[in-house]
């Protein structure tokens, strides 16, 4: 079930959780301007393949998922709730509101 959180609910959350996966569904060029750490890359905008790597996931996993702003993330949720996942977490307002942690390559 999609639950839409935000960044404190989101570290909480993040710090008890050794079942977590960070999914960042932003595109390439946004990721190039940071990105949380440990994060898995899918982008969003991708269509098709977006939908067959999410297929690959662990569906017994629980999803810490974010974009730019909070919208592709929530649809990311509800498209992987439809396929089958359990436990995803939308990212309220998106890496532009984050104010922690950064890594940029």
């Amino acid at each position: 079930m999609r639950q839409d959180i935000d960044q404190d609910e989101w570290l909480d959350l993040l710090a008890d959780d050794n079942n977590a996966v960070i999914l960042d569904v932003r595109t390439e060029a946004e990721v190039k301007d940071g990105y949380i750490e440990d994060m898995k890359h899918i982008d969003f905008f991708e269509g098709q393949i977006f939908l067959e790597e999410i297929e690959k996931l662990d569906k017994s996993k629980n999803y810490y998922v974010y974009c730019r702003s909070g919208n592709r993330s929530g649809q990311a949720c509800d498209i992987m709730e439809q396929m089958g996942f359990e436990n995803t977490y939308n990212l309220e307002g998106g890496f532009m509101n984050w104010t922690g942690d950064i890594k940029e390559d």
